[in-house]
């Protein structure tokens, strides 16, 4: 049975983020009802790493003083499993906006996709997506995004410890990857497609490890709350 000192103190929290919630919503859902357990005007709560709404999968919340550690969980090695889509774009990169153009892939070979995988393994330049939290000049991209503005977004190196093809159905293209801080997995989709001479986008994305954490113990949102009832 965890106390409010152990909360203060700080807890670690694995989390398998809900489709469709933000990181912050998690973080604001779990705060409220820490609080509201143990009768607190305030506690920290925050995560270690952002997922888009669409994607599912692990998120490291800390609490009280193990939000200073914060940043040591945000650097590392992150993996996730994922599909994409060939033949198409879409501003966002993934499913939170419609696809906007389309393209080939009569030429697309299962030989190309893996010798093409390979050619992102290890350190690569990335643009990151207009339609993501990123600064520029004071303003999120996104808002530029969602003006019709264009904005010149430099590109940053990653790495890409592996970039595997784990299955392949049509269009689709189911992937698992373990990549460094700052990857951005829509990114990578878009980037596969066009080094494919064709396009891409991601439509399914699951964040599985965080390091040595893995989302196999980590519990839903819901199973946290039942469990803050019983203290």
């Amino acid at each position: 049975m965890k106390t409010v000192e152990d909360y203060k103190n700080g807890q670690l929290l694995l989390i398998d983020k809900p489709l469709e919630w933000t990181s912050f919503q998690v973080v604001n859902k779990l705060r409220w009802h820490i609080r509201k357990t143990f009768n607190l005007k305030k506690i920290k709560v925050g995560h270690a790493g952002t997922l888009d709404p669409l994607a599912t999968g692990l998120l490291i919340i800390c609490t009280g003083k193990k939000t200073k550690q914060i940043e040591q969980y945000q650097a590392q090695v992150k993996t996730y499993t994922g599909t994409f889509v060939l033949g198409s774009t879409t501003p966002s990169y993934d499913l939170e906006t419609a696809i906007d153009k389309h393209f080939p892939t009569e030429h697309i070979s299962e030989e190309l996709i893996y010798q093409t995988a390979k050619k992102f393994e290890g350190k690569i330049q990335q643009q990151p997506p207009i339609f993501s939290a990123l600064k520029k000049d004071g303003k999120r991209l996104y808002e530029f995004a969602r003006a019709g503005k264009d904005v010149a977004i430099p590109t940053r190196e990653i790495c890409i410890d592996y970039f595997k093809i784990t299955a392949l159905q049509e269009q689709e293209i189911d992937f698992e990857v373990q990549c460094s801080k700052g990857t951005y997995i829509r990114s990578l989709a878009h980037d596969f497609g066009r080094a494919l001479n064709s396009g891409a986008h991601l439509s399914a994305l699951r964040r599985t490890k965080i390091g040595d954490f893995s989302v196999e113990n980590a519990i839903s949102v819901d199973a946290f709350i039942d469990s803050l009832k019983k203290e």
